[in-house]
């Protein structure tokens, strides 16, 4: 009878916990499951997205040498962007990746360097993959023109045009596409994402809260995805 009792008690918390989840997703999925709009290459695609850069200063952004942030209050990001070279901390660790030259990558534990190579191993490449999102959401914008990224122009249902970059390679998850909105500037406000670590095609997250640093690039300071929200804080650019 107690056994019994256990069951029904950790089966009740299970379902009490998992179903509003379930259902939470399902609405979700229902709502804003979208499938890979189609667009066209081209000059009309590569135009958009040379009027999306003028409106965040691009210029401005090449020309900055160094930039600083830290993303959601956990990961602190120290990038020499001229020497692609970053310092990664988060808890107690920091990571200095060199962009180029993956062997001279080294990891710290309270300010001494790693010298368990399997441990040494772990801590970079999660570094790296911190680096690659993180830094994502923070210049995503100026990556339309990287080797392997395909840009088509997208007519919108509103007879407005959005531009649809599909990353062929690079980064930690090649494949993703984003569906970028923009206002009559050609500023983003919005992108969708069709992306391999979201299980729904087609979320929604804002491009709206943006700063201008020392060096005069255009970033974002924060990210609203439906009920969650992504701070990027401690935003320095300077050249």
């Amino acid at each position: 009878m107690k056994s019994k009792k256990i069951v029904k008690i950790t089966t009740g918390v299970l379902v009490f916990f998992t179903l509003p989840s379930l259902l939470f997703f399902c609405f979700l999925y229902f709502k804003y499951n979208e499938d890979l709009p189609e667009g066209a290459k081209g000059k009309e695609a590569d135009a958009l997205a040379y009027k999306m850069l003028e409106a965040l200063n691009y210029e401005a952004f090449e020309n900055t040498d160094y930039l600083e942030w830290t993303f959601k209050r956990r990961h602190l990001f120290k990038w020499q962007k001229n020497k692609n070279t970053c310092d990664v901390y988060w808890k107690d660790y920091k990571v200095s990746l060199d962009l180029n030259d993956a062997s001279q990558n080294q990891a710290f534990v309270h300010s001494f360097k790693v010298m368990d190579e399997d441990l040494s191993t772990e801590l970079i490449e999660k570094a790296v993959k911190y680096f690659n999102n993180d830094s994502f959401w923070l210049v995503a914008p100026y990556k339309v023109f990287d080797k392997g990224a395909e840009r088509r122009m997208v007519n919108l249902e509103n007879n407005k045009k959005a531009l649809l970059v599909t990353y062929t390679s690079g980064g930690t998850t090649p494949g993703d596409s984003y569906l970028w909105h923009l206002d009559n500037n050609g500023k983003p406000i919005r992108f969708q994402m069709w992306v391999d670590i979201l299980p729904i095609n087609g979320l929604t997250a804002t491009w709206n809260d943006w700063t201008t640093t020392e060096s005069g690039a255009e970033l974002p300071t924060f990210h609203k995805m439906g009920v969650f929200g992504l701070e990027i804080s401690h935003i320095k650019g300077t050249n």
